[in-house]
């Protein structure tokens, strides 16, 4: 198992999540790849994708028997950055460029701080898409948030195996990953579509995904700000000096 990322700050109640960590890390053997303590909020377990959902099993059967999510993430940049030339965009597009241990695209890595850089993925990862989900043991008051590299293939994420059987309530969070990022979660009986009409093709969530509207319409903060014709300008600065006057302030 790699060496925990904490960067040893310590604050109330991190020995206790640090001896979890020890714990947790034991119970699943082999299946943790690395670990990470944000300091004063989450833990983080990165384990191999074939051990997902017998990692979640064990888990729960150790406590952790409240589910709070499932979700995933496309780490690589969109591509042409968002359709228009911002300073932003050519400095973080990097084409979804090689991942590092760090979990950033060397560019993106290159155009951020460090700090920025373990922020964007905490625990690590080596692969464009990860799944996530969320899990609490209400008895402990602890949480722990599990974290797999899913594998690319042919542009595509691989399937994985589905935890609705170990948790009900995954049933909708994994067909909105299915509709969002098309990750197959295997066993699953419905992956149909939530959100989206059942012909729509694609997944939005997907950073290669056209978003067609954004190349004729730039991103909300990347506008032209029209100037105030003169004519106008000089009527509004006449009506407000007006009013500056008529209350008195300008005696």
């Amino acid at each position: 198992m790699a060496d925990d990322m904490d960067d040893g700050t310590e604050t109330p109640g991190d020995e206790a999540r640090e001896a979890l960590v020890a714990e947790l890390a034991e119970l699943l053997g082999d299946a943790v790849v690395e670990t990470h303590i944000e300091a004063g909020q989450n833990l983080w377990l990165r384990i191999e994708i074939e051990h997902w959902r017998t990692a979640i099993t064990a888990l729960r059967d150790a406590g952790f028997v409240y589910f709070g999510f499932l979700s995933a993430i496309d780490w690589t940049d969109a591509p042409e950055g968002r359709y228009e030339d911002t300073e932003f965009d050519s400095a973080t597009a990097s084409g979804g460029g090689k991942f590092d241990s760090a979990g950033v695209g060397q560019d993106l890595e290159e155009a951020t701080s460090a700090t920025a850089s373990e922020t964007v993925r905490l625990g690590g990862g080596d692969t464009r898409f990860q799944l996530l989900a969320h899990l609490h043991a209400p008895a402990r008051h602890a949480a722990v948030i599990l974290k797999a590299d899913v594998a690319d293939v042919d542009g595509a994420p691989a399937s994985v195996p589905s935890i609705i059987d170990v948790f009900a309530g995954a049933d909708w969070h994994e067909r909105e990953a299915h509709e969002m990022f098309g990750i197959r979660f295997e066993g699953h009986p419905n992956l149909e579509h939530i959100y989206l009409p059942s012909e729509f093709e694609g997944h939005p969530l997907r950073k290669d995904f056209p978003l067609l509207a954004r190349a004729v319409k730039p991103w909300p903060g990347v506008v032209d700000i029209e100037e105030i014709p003169p004519e106008l300008e000089a009527q509004l600065e006449a009506e407000v000096m007006a009013e500056f006057e008529a209350s008195g302030a300008g005696a």
